[in-house]
């Protein structure tokens, strides 16, 4: 048969078997890219819906409580522990704010946290945060633990250079407590001689199912103090100077928020019903007062 005739050849039948392969898998290609992109678009509301955010303020009604006052004197190395900038104007005493309250009444180092929900994971990995002693004050006043916690640690970084004693390091003893009501528990009690010497223990509240809470004060410098409230997942805030917190992620569900200071409504929590919904806020408000 001629060329010309449009008979296909060998050649030819290849060439439109793979025009034909080509157009099939463009196809195939265009619809999944289209499922993919439908899958994506499904898939987006999921993640950022998931949960919903506690915010609001925690309040201090009156006017607040005076500070704790301690006689510098009556401690050691008072010539190291008055550079600490809380003291009286004479630099004799120094003075413990227990309750701070911003200018527009926000309670400051108050903790606020969601109930209800036990992460063990997050418990199982939560290590907390170093507590510091600068300038025989523990930093920070107020924070959270979990009930069984590996790892609760203190670090020194007190020395005093015009002190023969104390040029290796400002000895201080911090001696930690579980507290529920009037009783309290030692956990652990251990001194701390060196400067950037510190200690990493793990803590157990055995009653904090009951409402225990945590302490830590340094047995040489009584002023020295640390609070904490236990909790059993992550949605927990510490308040600043304003007093707002914002706590995301939170699944959606009827929970008990409370808000705790440690001085404060005698140590106890002060509780609230929420509701959180998906991609939504919830608010809440609580005052303390003295």
């Amino acid at each position: 048969m001629p060329r010309g005739s449009g008979a296909l050849t060998g050649r030819n039948l290849s060439a439109q078997l793979l025009l034909g392969m080509h157009c099939v898998l463009k196809k195939i290609g265009v619809l999944t890219a289209i499922a993919i992109g439908a899958i994506a678009l499904l898939a987006a509301p999921l993640t950022s819906w998931a949960g919903g955010e506690v915010e609001g303020k925690v309040s201090f009604a009156g006017k607040p409580p005076v500070p704790k006052e301690f006689l510098f004197s009556k401690f050691p190395n008072p010539g190291f522990c008055v550079k600490n900038p809380n003291k009286d104007a004479e630099g004799e005493k120094r003075l413990l704010h227990e309750v701070q309250v911003g200018k527009d009444g926000g309670l400051k180092n108050a903790v606020v946290a969601v109930t209800g929900i036990n992460d063990e994971k997050f418990q199982a990995e939560f290590k907390g945060e170093d507590i510091i002693a600068k300038l025989c004050e523990f930093l920070p006043y107020t924070g959270v633990v979990v009930p069984n916690q590996s790892s609760f640690r203190v670090m020194n970084t007190d020395a005093d250079p015009d002190d023969p004693k104390s040029v290796k390091g400002v000895l201080h003893n911090p001696h930690s407590f579980e507290i529920l009501g009037p009783r309290s528990t030692t956990i652990f009690n251990i001194g701390l001689p060196e400067k950037d010497k510190g200690l990493d223990e793990p803590i157990k509240l055995r009653k904090a199912a009951q409402g225990s809470i945590f302490k830590l004060i340094c047995d040489q410098h009584e002023f020295m103090q640390f609070w904490a409230l236990p909790v059993t997942n992550p949605h927990y805030a510490v308040v600043g100077e304003d007093g707002k917190f914002e706590i995301k992620d939170v699944p959606a569900g009827k929970y008990k928020l409370v808000a705790w200071h440690p001085v404060l409504n005698k140590g106890k929590p002060i509780e609230q019903e929420i509701e959180v919904k998906d991609g939504a806020s919830a608010s809440a408000k609580f005052e303390f007062k003295p």
